[in-house]
């Protein structure tokens, strides 16, 4: 699973995304499918949430320990076990979860791993706007995001202005 798969599912599902943009519907399962090229059919909207609500404590979390605990406890529910594959003559790892209804949160859990080693664990987080909930994965150069996206940023920005220009002395 890649990070831009992992944020579509758990803001297209979580129940605090949805619930702090005034509930909005989940996407349509066949367009996730199909823009992330998802194998199987069984996936369901209550699937789908609970995967959703299970991994969005990991980007709200308060710090590294925090992050690599609840990673760490979604890797020993879901049982996954390192292992090597090969394919194209090269050895490449794989990861094997021994309940086909573990696949999809256990693949995101391996992205959430991954992420936390390979990257600063503070790249991942929540919308820091009021209005929304959604999740991210910092990708910036300087690691200082803090918004969703480009929206909730300027719509933070404007509400700011608007603030600091009704409170002027007249």
């Amino acid at each position: 699973m890649s990070p831009p798969m992992l944020v579509d599912l758990v803001n297209g599902w979580g129940t605090v995304p949805r619930a702090k943009a005034a509930a909005r519907d989940r996407p349509p399962i066949a367009g996730f499918v199909e823009r992330h090229g998802v194998a199987g059919t069984g996936l369901t909207d209550a699937a789908l949430e609970r995967v959703a609500d299970e991994l969005y404590p990991v980007f709200a979390a308060g710090g590294a320990a925090e992050r690599a605990r609840l990673v760490t406890d979604l890797m020993t529910r879901t049982r996954i076990s390192p292992a090597l594959g090969v394919a194209g003559g090269r050895i490449r790892p794989e990861w094997l979860v021994p309940r086909a209804r573990d696949a999809i949160l256990a693949a995101a859990t391996v992205t959430l791993h991954t992420q936390l080693v390979e990257h600063d664990p503070e790249r991942l987080g929540t919308c820091a706007s009021a209005r929304c909930g959604d999740v991210f994965v910092d990708a910036s150069p300087g690691a200082h995001r803090r918004f969703c996206s480009v929206t909730c940023q300027n719509r933070e920005r404007v509400a700011a202005f608007r603030r600091r220009r009704s409170i002027r002395p007249g």
